[in-house]
């Protein structure tokens, strides 16, 4: 039984991995599916999977995803993500009833289908139900957020000079270098600047080291 209740206007951290640890994210075309994915299911009464609509002529696409971030209500507010080779970690605020649960539902079935397509592989992706955290204060969410910019350096896939540009992270977003769908401005409001939230997340780049003194505060 999943211990968290999940309720409107709270933020979670939640976070899931491959099956038996094995990688669900090979390539770049995986990665930007993945993007993709979260982007198109964080919205509900969604009439076409996006399988579907990645399936239309490219006007037709845009007009429809566009009219979708427009028109369309959402389930969850994503705060910030980050996808790594065999995992990923999101900050997410529930919006609507249940809307954890039908967002990550509605992302896993999605990617899951994509990937075995992709593979000739049959069976479940992600290892049984995905794992979730409440947030309790404003201490617990900057520091969350800061651990899911930096799990890429964390976890030695890439070197501390590359997290800037790591563009599988909603840190990017957050800097101002790129697009993205993230609501940044839950978590900048605690910081003066977007240099002192970039300065606040490099101040403990070697957060791994230091992980088990606020494991209660990432991990159940």
């Amino acid at each position: 039984m999943r211990k968290v209740v999940f309720a409107n206007k709270e933020i979670y951290h939640v976070f899931n991995r491959g099956i038996e640890k094995r990688p669900i994210f090979i390539g770049k075309r995986d990665y930007d599916r993945a993007l993709q994915t979260l982007d198109y299911y964080q919205y509900s009464g969604i009439s076409s999977s996006l399988s579907q609509v990645l399936k239309l002529e490219k006007d037709k696409r845009d007009f429809f995803l566009a009219q979708l971030k427009l028109k369309g209500e959402r389930l969850v507010e994503i705060l910030s993500f980050c996808l790594m080779p065999n995992h990923f970690h999101l900050l997410l605020k529930q919006v609507q009833e249940d809307g954890i649960k039908t967002f990550l539902s509605n992302f896993s079935n999605s990617y899951t289908k994509y990937f075995n397509i992709k593979s000739d592989r049959i069976g479940p992706l992600l290892q049984g139900i995905f794992k979730a955290v409440r947030i309790e204060d404003d201490n617990q969410l900057v520091h969350v957020c800061r651990y899911i910019h930096i799990n890429p350096v964390v976890s030695l896939v890439i070197k501390k000079e590359g997290l800037i540009d790591y563009p599988y992270t909603s840190f990017p977003e957050y800097l101002g270098r790129e697009e993205g769908f993230c609501r940044k401005d839950e978590i900048l409001s605690y910081f003066p600047s977007v240099k002192k939230f970039e300065d606040f997340v490099f101040d403990q780049i070697d957060y791994g080291r230091k992980l088990e003194s606020i494991k209660h505060l990432v991990f159940e």
